[in-house]
């Protein structure tokens, strides 16, 4: 009986010894495979918020002239809404991109940092906030479009003040994660 469990334990221990290596060897390709795509999509996370911030930066500077102009307007019976938003170029809003943060939030979250994590989360957050508050302004926009008044020019105004408030915490926030 001793001879058949040395022989046994003879024949297993090349076989786990085996099985030990295999295992080590996955989980290095596991792991090297997991760091390359962290840093592809780090990458492209990265680029997609300087491009979102740079969009932010552009489009703040027509939302101001919208806003000068319907101040400069706001008096004039004469003026409407519509005359307004034209001499202004018409609204402009920043587009928001994370679709890499979406990629990497339905598959492999776990492999980011928490940091990272949370103020990715807080960036779709806020995203989701501007675009309301942009389906608000145009729900108000199109049925008074033919308006002359100054109170509907002057909500317009706070609407847009509103709307930049949010696209500068959303580009703080995109600011405090954008790796040079």
């Amino acid at each position: 009986m001793k001879e058949n469990v040395k022989k046994f334990l003879k024949d297993m221990i090349p076989v786990l010894f085996g099985v030990l290596i295999a295992l080590w060897i996955n989980n290095w390709n596991e792991n090297r495979k997991n760091t390359k795509y962290i840093t592809q999509i780090k990458s492209s996370i990265n680029k997609e918020l300087k491009e979102t911030n740079d969009n932010i930066i552009k489009e703040l500077s027509f939302q101001k002239r919208l806003i000068d102009t319907l101040n400069f307007y706001k008096t004039n019976n004469k003026i409407s809404i519509f005359d307004v938003m034209m001499k202004a170029d018409g609204i402009h809003m920043p587009s928001i991109k994370i679709n890499s943060w979406k990629a990497i939030s339905g598959s492999k979250i776990e492999l980011l940092e928490y940091e990272k994590i949370s103020a990715l989360a807080s960036i779709e957050e806020q995203k989701e906030v501007l675009e309301s508050k942009t389906e608000l302004l145009v729900n108000f926009l199109y049925p008074n479009i033919k308006e002359t008044g100054i109170d509907k020019k002057e909500l317009i105004i706070l609407m847009m003040q509103d709307i930049i408030v949010t696209e500068k915490g959303l580009q703080e926030e995109i600011q405090s994660m954008i790796i040079d």
